[in-house]
């Protein structure tokens, strides 16, 4: 069995019981960071042996997994916060497994961008997640794509880069579309900034972010 075990993206009380069980039981954790992964398994007394798995080698290693899994070893995959293969290293393993046919689990938990478009007061009936923009090749044309949604659409950015996106998408959707910032997700600083992106712009110039960053931008009327 391979299991896919969200992690806290902020307080770690926020890993679920059976995500806590399922760790201790498996054969191998594999981790995108072991040393930030580390501090989680320590604090909850998981003694599970740990392998690295993350962007860099998960192409590699994913036939090497999928053999031990063919083996009968059971393994859980973590990123260092939220759902794994959301915005992370994890579809390779997947895709490999699902076509070795190898039974897989995916545990509901936590994901950054469910609570930043709930906390945004923007509608959410529809939504539309890009995660990471392009940071070169290609990035205009996705804000161009983006800044035509008729949903809200949810982007994820560094606190070093968020003031120069900011801008780029005032530059498509106009200074007065109306968005939120969320950072610091479940941690003792979480934060949403709203208002419209010249607002934020305005906001985040005089006030230099912190933390990892949800943006979610109102679609276009």
């Amino acid at each position: 069995m391979l299991y896919i075990v969200p992690t806290p993206v902020g307080n770690l009380q926020d890993i679920t019981f059976r995500a806590i069980e399922v760790l201790k039981s498996v054969d191998l954790i594999l981790a995108e960071d072991t040393r930030t992964s580390g501090v989680l398994l320590q604090h909850f007394d998981i003694r599970t042996p740990i392998k690295s798995h993350h962007k860099f080698n998960e192409h590699e290693t994913s036939a090497d997994v999928v053999e031990r899994l063919k083996a009968g070893a059971n393994i859980a995959l973590i990123s260092d916060a939220g759902t794994p293969a959301i915005s992370d290293p994890g579809f390779f393993l997947v895709r490999a497994a699902a076509e070795a046919g190898i039974e897989i689990q995916c545990l509901p938990g936590a994901t950054a961008f469910v609570p930043a478009i709930v906390d945004s007061g923007l509608p959410n009936n529809h939504f539309y997640f890009e995660g990471f923009l392009p940071q070169k090749k290609g990035r205009q044309t996705r804000l161009q794509h983006l800044a035509g949604l008729d949903e809200t659409f949810i982007v994820y950015e560094s606190p070093f880069r968020l003031v120069k996106t900011l801008e780029q998408l005032a530059a498509v959707c106009g200074e007065e579309r109306k968005a939120s910032v969320t950072r610091e997700i479940s941690k003792i600083h979480e934060e949403t900034v709203r208002g419209t992106l010249a607002e934020l712009i305005s906001h985040f110039k005089q006030t230099a972010p912190k933390g990892e960053i949800v943006i979610c931008v109102a679609g276009h009327e």
